[in-house]
């Protein structure tokens, strides 16, 4: 008897469940929504984090809070996300890295594609390569020739393996026939501090990361990672392609994403929300003014970029000869 008890209970299950789904989605958000970031505090990741964060409290009704699990190039972090239960509770503001890692590492504890779902790309930008005053140069050919004087003299510092201001000097140091040594830091706000201090004497960085320093005289900027043209924020200051390595361009990216398997109304949800906080004209003027260009996309054009970004990459560090971790 007990047989035929169970099957018409499970069938009457599998009739309800596509219904029960539409009806979490309508009630959502009923409590507090966290941002995980995978990265220190005080980096751009971040620094966007809480500004959408802000943005976003009043029209969910519910208070968003950060949660930085920085460590191990930011895979802690996305661990942490993708384990997470897939309710629209737990979001991870990521970067460039999570393209890069696969490349890097040869086991992780996910997927990137299978166990991550898109929300929206936030915006996309160049690194800037900053020196130490300290550093005796004033443009990325005098930079490029006291690297080659004085090979593994110059020391870089990076928020991470595989992070892209890593893999932005590793193609820079590829494409200048130069060889200057790394030092990793759990995020760039340590690394920054590090630049401050003269321990270490050049880093590529995020202009909101760096620009308060370069505004101040303590960091100086010899070139951006874009194709061509100028930053707003830093208008006398040339992309690298343009002041010493033609060809060169490394740009950075960040968004917001969900574990996979979180309701579909849900994601357009965080989409339509995320993405109306991003272009508010506060706060798009404010990141375009620091050289990064405000996207907004669609979880399904985000999907199509974290996919074309694996592929550059791997071909990047391959090209680089660069060791898996």
């Amino acid at each position: 008897m007990k047989p035929s008890r169970v099957l018409p209970i499970a069938a009457v299950m599998a009739v309800l469940l596509p219904f029960t789904m539409p009806a979490a989605a309508q009630n959502y958000p009923a409590k507090t929504i966290r941002i995980i970031v995978h990265s220190a505090p005080a980096g751009t990741s971040d620094i966007l984090a809480r500004l959408i964060a802000q943005k976003i409290t009043e029209p969910l009704g519910q208070q968003v809070v950060v949660e930085n699990r920085a460590g191990a190039s930011g895979i802690i972090g996305v661990e942490l996300a993708v384990k997470s239960p897939p309710d629209g509770y737990t979001l991870l503001m990521t970067q460039t890295s999570l393209a890069i890692n696969p490349s890097m590492f040869a086991k992780l504890p996910y997927n990137a594609i299978r166990d991550l779902a898109p929300i929206t790309q936030l915006v996309v930008g160049p690194n800037v390569l900053v020196v130490h005053p300290s550093v005796p140069v004033k443009s990325v050919k005098e930079f490029i020739a006291l690297a080659k004087a004085k090979p593994g003299a110059l020391v870089i510092g990076s928020p991470g393996v595989g992070t892209s201001p890593h893999l932005s000097a590793e193609l820079f140091k590829v494409m200048s026939g130069t060889n200057m040594i790394q030092v990793q830091f759990k995020g760039a706000g340590q690394a920054i501090i590090s630049l401050l201090a003269g321990e270490i004497g050049v880093m590529f960085t995020t202009p909101p990361t760096a620009i308060q320093y370069i505004k101040a005289g303590r960091l100086r900027p010899l070139g951006h990672t874009g194709k061509s043209g100028r930053i707003e924020s830093m208008p006398d200051v040339p992309a690298i392609a343009e002041a010493g390595v033609p060809g060169y361009e490394s740009a950075q990216w960040f968004g917001m994403l969900a574990p996979a398997g979180t309701p579909r109304a849900i994601i357009e949800r965080l989409n339509q929300e995320i993405v109306r906080a991003i272009r508010s004209p506060d706060l798009r003027d404010k990141l375009n003014a620091e050289g990064q260009l405000v996207v907004g996309s669609t979880p399904a054009e985000f999907a199509a970029l974290i996919r074309r970004e694996l592929d550059k990459w791997t071909r990047v560090v391959r090209a680089a000869g660069i060791e898996l971790q």
